[in-house]
């Protein structure tokens, strides 16, 4: 696995929400505005919801294992493996629904179902799920710091400006000039964290 991440589940996940998302839409609009539509576009737009949405699925299977993986290994304290345990319990709601509702579409598209406002309904419940499980992946990233190999130091109110080109603050060099150390980011650290049995 490369250094530069302590393992796998934020580079799947962004397909899970982006897949399950277009989807969703593409779904909801078919079912509201799809007597409007040109029969061309409709059945584009049919395609391509199904597709998003079983690819989705499936990498959602992948997501949810990297993420088990990353939560009996990232290093953690008390707060943060809270707010960890609430992501995954919202997550191992959110993926069998999608998984279900995916296979309810594969279902219908091999008997030559209809997929009628029920299963839109479905989607839309899951899509909600699906949002609120990742907001609380990202308090874990953003809020508690999980996962993330260096936090900036900041130095004042706003902080806010740019610095020249290899310049950091007095004159200091900016992280891009010195390689930085990223060993040892997927192990408990000794001491400081919070390491106990899953």
């Amino acid at each position: 696995m490369p250094e530069i991440i302590p393992n796998l589940h934020p580079v799947f996940v962004h397909f899970t929400v982006a897949l399950l998302s277009v989807a969703t839409a593409l779904f909801i609009v078919l079912h509201l505005f799809g007597t409007y539509l040109p029969e061309q576009l409709r059945l584009q737009l049919r395609t391509v919801a199904r597709w998003n949405l079983w690819l989705g699925a499936g990498i959602t299977v992948i997501t949810v294992g990297a993420g088990f993986y990353a939560y009996n290994t990232v290093a953690h304290d008390a707060p943060s493996h809270a707010a960890m345990t609430d992501h995954r319990n919202w997550a191992l709601a959110t993926a069998p629904l999608f998984i279900g509702i995916a296979l309810w579409s594969i279902v219908c598209v091999w008997r030559g179902k209809v997929l009628d406002g029920r299963f839109v309904g479905a989607l839309l419940i899951a899509q909600i799920l699906l949002l609120s499980t990742a907001w609380r992946g990202g308090e874990v990233v953003y809020r508690y710091g999980l996962g993330v190999m260096s936090l900036p130091q900041s130095e004042g109110v706003g902080h806010a400006h740019t610095h020249g080109e290899g310049e950091g603050h007095a004159g200091e060099p900016t992280a891009t000039d010195e390689p930085m150390d990223f060993s040892g980011m997927d192990k408990m650290p000794e001491g400081d964290g919070h390491y106990h049995a899953h």
